[in-house]
């Protein structure tokens, strides 16, 4: 980034320590910085406790140790309308959801944007680790230095024009180091703890938080080998492939004594198949993905080869790729892959560690 000139940073600050060290590395190379707080939920916990403020409070905590103003931004409808609705929607249809993807597309890239406007700014920033290049007018995306910290999988469906108002000031820094600044300069947040998991559940009880917005619907567990019913589920939502605890169904009588995993799921008869051990019906060949977002821009060839996330945390997997049209691949997996879960991303990789796209995934090929 071009330091000749100060330009108006806005920070986004979730009072977790990546985005506190984010701002104060920008005050550091003399930018002007201003922090945004986003209220996404109205997230009170049973005990009455409510963890947002708790967060707004470390991050004006450290927006006054490091000298910026800080703002606090609700954007609660925004996050209702554009992503919790369709991580219901995802739900109901039988899929597994990635909330954090749309998140990031639709507000913590979108109003937020907008919103940083208003306030002046020319950059936006955030305390993701990923990097954003510009080549030949074309913004790229690409994995963080630390790669066991990298977030690009989440950034996946981010357009041109969102890439090119971001920066991402801890794509170059590793973890450690993070955690050391911030203690360095005093910083509330240095040794705070990573929120995990979806952010609008937070420490809550995944099925007693949904049980609040979509009606539980029991049905019986099937063994797919036997069809033999072993019991019953709480509702299709609660689970996903490859789960195997909280199935309820241990201590079979005729059972071999291993574990049963989720293999399928089908809503016509509001069926949930399990098998016991045989882990070969969870391993597929390939997928098909539809709402591809290109980074920079679609392939000129219809066939390649690259490298694939099908969830975070994952290592790279050797792919083939196929365009069907501009929002439609085909991908083959080099190796069969196990668990692969429709309703969440497959993000496409070159050698190099730039995202080449992603989209969500739409069917498994066995």
């Amino acid at each position: 980034m071009n330091n000749k000139k100060i330009n108006k940073i806005v920070v986004g600050m979730s009072g977790g320590v990546d985005s506190s060290i984010a701002a104060l590395l920008l005050v550091k190379q003399n930018y002007d910085v201003v922090g945004l707080f986003m209220k996404n939920w109205d997230d009170n916990l049973p005990d009455n406790s409510c963890p947002a403020e708790q967060d707004w409070k470390d991050a004006t905590r450290v927006a006054t140790k490091i000298g910026i103003p800080c703002f606090s931004v609700d954007f609660s409808k925004e996050y209702w309308d554009r992503v919790f609705t369709y991580f219901l929607n995802e739900l109901k249809a039988g899929r597994t959801p990635n909330p954090d993807v749309l998140c990031n597309k639709e507000i913590k890239f979108g109003p937020f944007i907008e919103f940083a406007k208003s306030l002046g700014a020319d950059k936006i920033a955030t305390g993701h680790y990923a990097r954003v290049e510009e080549r030949n007018g074309k913004f790229l995306l690409r994995k963080a230095v630390d790669l066991s910290k990298d977030q690009s999988y989440f950034l996946n469906q981010l357009s041109q024009k969102q890439l090119g108002w971001v920066v991402f000031p801890l794509g170059e820094i590793n973890k450690v180091d993070v955690r050391k600044i911030a203690k360095e300069n005093g910083l509330v947040t240095a040794e705070k703890k990573d929120s995990t998991g979806i952010c609008f559940i937070g420490e809550r009880n995944f099925k007693n938080f949904l049980k609040n917005y979509l009606p539980a619907m029991p049905g019986n567990i099937i063994d797919i080998k036997s069809k033999k019913t072993l019991g019953k589920h709480e509702g299709l939502m609660y689970y996903t492939l490859g789960q195997r605890r909280g199935l309820g169904i241990g201590g079979q009588k005729d059972g071999n004594g291993e574990s049963f995993f989720v293999v399928g799921k089908d809503l016509k008869t509001n069926s949930l198949f399990v098998t016991q051990g045989e882990e070969s019906f969870l391993f597929s060949s390939g997928l098909f993905a539809s709402h591809m977002n290109w980074i920079p821009q679609m392939p000129n060839e219809k066939n390649f080869e690259c490298f694939a996330k099908f969830r975070y945390r994952q290592e790279d997997q050797a792919v083939a790729v196929e365009i069907l049209d501009s929002l439609h691949i085909k991908v083959v997996f080099k190796v069969k892959q196990r668990a692969i879960t429709p309703g969440q991303f497959v993000v496409l990789y070159d050698s190099l560690g730039y995202v080449l796209g992603g989209g969500v995934i739409d069917e498994v090929i066995e």
